[in-house]
């Protein structure tokens, strides 16, 4: 890898750090006004930069910056919740790269649902929660598909049965 992917390997990977490191203290969701700023300023030059970054070099495959910093790359993709273009931008890269067999169909299929949801349709896989009920158990956004359906599509691209999935939640 050239000293130029390199570097942007390595920015890539401190973005996701950082996203990581906000995500797990709750600042998405959080009560406090701040905190959720935070989130959303962080996620929004986030999404600035990797439309740079698309500009760029195309879709950040692992063959091109190493499998961490394209996993980071589809973070960022996936926290641009207010950056549609960006999201939408990511998931028609992402899906060349797919087609391409440079990239993992998990990936899309959680970028795909991800931006059906933003854009306030059904989503295809189920992997989106919406919330979470007051027992604990979590509520899926809407799926198109049937239950059973929704199963298939998700083995067929490496994601667990949607049962299991949401057991994580509770």
């Amino acid at each position: 890898m050239n000293r130029d992917l390199t570097a942007l390997s390595e920015e890539l990977t401190a973005m996701a750090a950082a996203d990581h490191e906000k995500a797990v203290t709750g600042a998405a969701n959080s009560d406090d006004p701040a905190e959720r700023l935070a989130w959303r300023r962080l996620t929004a030059g986030h999404g600035d930069r990797l439309n740079e970054i698309m500009d760029e070099v195309g879709w950040p495959t692992a063959g091109l910056v190493g499998e961490d910093a394209a996993r980071a790359a589809w973070l960022v993709a996936q926290h641009a919740d207010r950056q549609l273009d960006v999201q939408r931008r990511a998931l028609r890269l992402l899906e060349e790269a797919v087609a391409a067999g440079t990239a993992g169909a998990r990936e899309l299929a959680f970028l795909r649902d991800r931006t059906l949801v933003n854009e306030g349709r059904e989503q295809v896989y189920g992997t989106q929660i919406a919330g979470v009920r007051g027992d604990g158990s979590p509520i899926p956004w809407p799926c198109r598909e049937t239950p059973e359906r929704v199963d298939e599509l998700r083995a067929g691209v490496g994601i667990e049965p949607f049962a299991r999935y949401v057991a994580r939640y509770s």
